[in-house]
């Protein structure tokens, strides 16, 4: 490596203040933060449902594939190279930009194990519409070969890095570049699967919505922060992020409009309260308004016998009441006029 491009990378790093420091510190515990709840999400729910098996599988690939850019490109490596040379808080100030990616390969390869571990549980607590079988829905097999394919793409990266880190380290910024193209395609198409899923499902399952509030701008933050790091050469690692916080931006909109409706669609699924029934013989005593008997039937009555019996004697004892005392049939007159 070119002594020179090191030495001022070692410049670079002395000039770095508290502020990018400060920065650089929220963005690592904002991604531990945003995938937590996304853990947290699945766990609580017992199932991964609602997430795409291929979101997961370009999830995780594009972010071994990020990981062996950041650790592989010429600004990455003079920058560990300067920590012989520069304070212990500069040197953790310029790997902060490895440990944020490393933090976001952990948290992804994290939900690829949930999503193995809670595929379609039994006793997951989904609602009645959400249990219903979908014929489109993913099996165990699929699960298991995106697992596998995670697993292989990943020991891919390591293999090469390190093959051109011992053998040929001229080409390991050529392979750091391709591994950002690769990362960025990736991520390109990312949540297209997952957006389908999600416009299928008319719900967002076990994807944490909290998760996409946090990351959507912090990807951007994010990106600023690489892209201010590593500048215009570093194109590679911060503009996956700048795509990224825009797609999840899109799925973010569509799983707040089906899990928040209107106010309206709440209303018209509230189910409204039902009368008990009446037979032929006790609707037309029903008065305009309850009486003794009837405004508390279940004191008077259990079974519909004794219901019929409790509203025989309001019927009786309103007649009585509602008739003159001396009138004909009255319950004054005696009957002889």
């Amino acid at each position: 490596m070119d002594s020179v491009f090191v030495a001022d990378r070692c410049d670079s790093l002395r000039e770095g203040g508290f502020a990018n420091f400060f920065v650089s510190i929220l963005i690592v515990l904002g991604i531990v933060l945003s995938y937590s709840t996304q853990h947290y999400r699945i766990i609580s729910r017992g199932s991964s449902e609602g997430i795409s098996p291929y979101f997961v599988l370009l999830g995780v690939t594009s972010a071994n594939s990020q990981f062996g850019n950041i650790l592989t490109l010429p600004q990455s490596r003079a920058d560990v190279a300067c920590c012989k040379e520069v304070s212990p808080f500069e040197c953790t100030a310029g790997l902060l930009g490895i440990a944020q990616i490393g933090m976001q390969w952990v948290c992804f390869a994290i939900i690829l194990v949930l999503f193995l571990v809670f595929f379609r549980r039994d006793d997951a607590d989904l609602s009645d519409d959400e249990c219903e079988r979908d014929p489109d829905q993913p099996t165990w097999r699929t699960a298991v070969i995106v697992a596998a394919l995670c697993l292989v793409h990943g020991l891919f990266v390591v293999i090469i890095s390190a093959a051109f880190a011992l053998g040929a380290p001229s080409y390991l910024g050529a392979w750091a570049n391709f591994l950002g193209i690769m990362a960025a395609a990736l991520a390109a198409i990312q949540y297209i699967p997952q957006i389908w899923t999600t416009y299928h499902l008319k719900h967002a399952g076990s994807l944490s919505i909290l998760m996409m509030c946090i990351q959507t701008p912090g990807g951007l933050l994010f990106a600023g922060s690489l892209a201010a790091r590593l500048g215009w050469a570093g194109w590679s690692s911060w503009g996956v992020y700048v795509l990224t916080a825009v797609m999840q931006g899109i799925l973010l909109v569509m799983a707040i409009s089906y899990e928040w409706p209107s106010q309206e669609e709440r209303n018209q699924s509230t189910p409204q309260p039902q009368r008990p029934p009446y037979n032929r013989r006790t609707t037309p005593r029903v008065l305009p308004s309850p009486g003794p008997y009837s405004a508390h039937l279940q004191a008077y009555g259990e079974t519909q016998e004794e219901i019929e019996r409790a509203l025989d004697r309001e019927s009786v004892q309103g007649v009585g009441e509602n008739q003159p005392l001396l009138a004909p049939g009255g319950l004054g007159s005696s009957g002889v006029r």
